[in-house]
Parts: structure tokens; sequence; C-alpha cells
């Protein structure tokens, strides 16, 4: 099985300066800048208060020591550019896309935001007040609360086992002084890895990211995280008032790192990914009409992973959907695709790999992603090269697994 398509080889390169930031950049001719940070820490950190990364990844453009928040947004906006942060389970991201030729104006910005941000108490106040209101928002929608609620239950009494957003009793307890230690603490250099992929060039961006970056001086503090354990599997349904009932059904994985998991990514994309020819949208949806949406997914982290599963139904049709989804993780479990059958999923993820990589602002990303879980860049031809490589005893060895376990379910509804 050869399945590939040609990928545009851009020159890139990585460096880590004196201070122990690792840096990538990358050349990709554009018009436009993709710049960012990527932090090592998310919400399985915020230790005492839980909401406590996403806080501060909102907080932490609300003032420096050189700029008021105003100027903050204005810096990037008044030449058209945006500036962002996101925050997952174990890792932030602030980034900013602007026009070509403003990679400095972007660097220095960011590097602005991590090395003086004074979390202002009146700024963080009013901006709490948003964070609530987006927990508030969160709740309201049992097809994104089911979600987290779900990995409360898989991963309880963890570091994971909490929303990103917090509660609201647990945003409005961190302080400005909670949120400035949480940046003196993770926010350091051997924790982040700065990124680049503009047209500008590679040593021009090396040189930015040492101007402003190299300065940064703060240890990397030792931090040990505990796998959660692998605890019974549940099944449970919570009535709300609602026309749908929002089922999510799973079970634990490997992390990230796992050899395993370029099987995972065929076995899920073939079971229930974001197409319509998927098992699950077949058997539920076109065959049954069991369901209005339906979708599998997983969730790998350094140490651990999730495989989730979400469909939307009435209440009564819960149970049936339940078991034809136990019945077709085992049918995968107990019979190896055939090497015919195994090249068309292979045909499609790699179509997808090669769509993906128009997404010039995720590609970015991944570069600083790849570097701070890996260590160093996968390219998308080295990751179809591994795809290439899974048997169809791979993916069945992956399913034994899911099976072996059996799936919890937890339904809002």
């Amino acid at each position: 099985m050869t399945a590939n398509r040609n990928f545009p080889h851009f020159r890139t390169e990585s460096i880590t300066l004196g201070n122990g930031l690792r840096v990538v950049a990358q050349a990709a001719p554009g018009a436009v800048s993709y710049i960012g940070c990527a932090i090592g820490a998310g919400s399985r950190d915020d230790g005492a208060h839980p909401g406590l990364a996403h806080f501060v990844e909102h907080t932490v453009f609300k003032g420096t020591r050189r700029r008021s928040s105003w100027q903050i947004a204005n810096r990037m906006e008044s030449i058209g550019g945006e500036l962002n942060a996101y925050t997952t389970k174990e890792e932030t991201m602030i980034y900013t896309n602007a026009p070509a030729g403003y990679a400095e104006r972007a660097m220095e910005m960011i590097s602005d935001l991590i090395a003086n941000s004074t979390f202002p108490p009146a700024e963080t106040d009013r901006e709490r007040d948003v964070i609530i209101e987006e927990i508030h928002s969160y709740l309201d929608n049992p097809a994104e609360a089911v979600y987290d609620e779900f990995d409360d239950r898989l991963y309880a009494d963890s570091e994971l086992g909490h929303n990103i957003l917090g509660t609201e009793e647990s945003v409005r307890a961190i302080s400005s002084e909670n949120a400035r230690s949480f940046v003196d603490r993770f926010y350091v250099p051997e924790n982040m890895v700065v990124y680049c992929r503009a047209p500008e060039g590679i040593d021009k961006a090396f040189r930015i990211a040492d101007k402003y970056f190299g300065a940064l001086s703060h240890p990397m503090p030792r931090r040990e995280r505990l796998t959660p354990k692998v605890l019974p599997r549940f099944s449970e349904t919570i009535e709300e008032e609602s026309a749908q009932a929002n089922t999510l059904m799973g079970c634990r994985l490997f992390g990230r790192r796992d050899p395993r998991r370029h099987a995972l990514f065929l076995l899920n994309n073939h079971f229930g990914g974001p197409c319509m020819n998927s098992m699950l949208n077949r058997e539920l949806r076109d065959r049954r009409g069991l369901v209005y949406t339906v979708d599998s997914s997983f969730a790998l982290m350094s140490d651990t992973g999730a495989l989730l599963i979400y469909f939307g139904t009435g209440l009564k049709e819960v149970g049936r959907c339940e078991r034809i989804i136990t019945r077709l993780i085992e049918k995968l479990a107990e019979k190896e695709l055939s090497e015919s059958a195994l090249e068309r999923i292979k045909r499609q993820y790699v179509g997808q790999l090669t769509v993906g990589t128009e997404q010039n602002e995720n590609m970015a990303m991944n570069l600083a992603k790849s570097i701070l879980y890996f260590g160093e860049v996968h390219s998308p031809e080295e990751t179809i090269a591994a795809v290439n490589r899974v048997r169809p005893e791979d993916l069945r060895e992956v399913a034994e697994l899911i099976a072996g376990q059996g799936l919890s379910r937890l339904t809002l509804g």
C-alpha cells in the first residue's frame, strides 16, 4: 500500500536558544505570517484553582508593564492582524496571524505578554465575568457539556477530571496573584516552543526570536503528572429538559507517543470519523434513522487518552444505539479487515491530510506542538509513511483494546 500525495516541501528548521527555548521556523510563501508560542501547560496544571490555565489565557491580554489592554488589542489589529489564544488540558497557545512583513511586531507582542503581563485587578475582574458567562453558555449546550461531564467520570479524582473552564465558584476565587504565579511557573523557556511560518525567512525568524525571547531565564520547576487510574465502566443518564438525548460513549486509551496511534487514526476514521461513509453514520443514521448526528474522536495526552463516541437521538433510542455501537466495535475486534479495505481507509485518510495542508494556521501551530510533544517536527510525509506501515492486525489490536474494556456511557437528556 503506497497511498501518498505530493506535499509542498517548505524548508523547516528548529533551534534551541541558550536559555532552553525551542524555536521552529518554516519558510512558506504567501501574504500572511503565522507566529505563536505553545506552552506546555493546561487545565491539568490548574492545581488548587480549577480553571486557572484558561483564566490566564484570557487575562494575559489585559495589561503588561508596557501596554494597556487597549494597546495590546490594537497592536496587531491596527495592521489587519489578529491576536488570540486557546487552552487545552495540556497546552496553551498564544498566536497571531499578520500580513507578511510584520513578524518582528508579532514576536515582540507575544514576548511582552509572556514576560510582562501584570494582570491588573480591574481588568481581570471584568474578564472574570466574561469567563463566567462562557461557563454558563457552555452548560446550556448539552451537546458540548456532555464531553466535560464524561471526562469528570472517566478521569475522576485526578488532575484531568475537571472542566477546562473551571466552575463559577473556582473562577471567582482566582486572583491576579494566582495568574501571575501560574505564568512565572509554566511560561518558561524550557516549557515553550515559539513558531514562525512566514515568507520572511528562517534566519530572520531565529534572530527575532532570540532578540525578544532570549532574555527569558526562568527555570522550569520539577513537575510530576500522575497518570489517572483506569476506573470501572459506568453507565449513567442525567435527565434534563431537552428534546434530544446527547450521549457520549468511550473508554481509556494510550498516550500520544504510543506507536499504536497511527492504527488508531485509521480505525477512528473508518469507525466514526468526520465522513458520511463511516461505519457509525451508515449504521445509525443512513440505514436505521436512529440519530441526528454521530461521530467518534480521540483525545490523546502525554500519558493517557480516550476514545469518544457522540450521538444525538431520542431518549428511548439510546439503549438501541448503545448496543449497535458495541456490536460494531466487537466486529472490528473479532475479524481483521481485508488488505483492500485497509487500502481504501488509508487512501481516504491520506486525502484528508492533503486537504489539511492547505490550512496554514493549523500547519503552523502543528510545527510547535510537534516539537513540544515529540521533540521534533513530524512532517505530513512522515505521518503518511507511518500510516502506510499499518497492517490489518494493528487495527484489530486497537479494536480489541477498546472491546476488552467495554464502553462507558453518559447521556444528558
